[in-house]
């Protein structure tokens, strides 16, 4: 059971949504890359449904 003493603290698990959050540079990546992947799909999308000339 978790009390104020650090000590005691030190052996609980990390929850993986913290880790993500105290890592500066994962967050700049994942910011970087995310919105890069999006607008890539996106413009996929939109050059398939440009219709053929005749």
């Amino acid at each position: 059971m978790a009390t104020g003493n650090p000590l005691a603290r030190k052996n609980e698990a990390i929850p993986i949504m913290q880790r993500i959050l105290d890592n500066p540079f994962l967050l700049l990546f994942l910011g970087v890359v995310v919105p890069t992947v999006f607008y890539i799909i996106w413009g996929i999308m939109e050059i398939l449904h440009i219709s053929i000339a005749k």
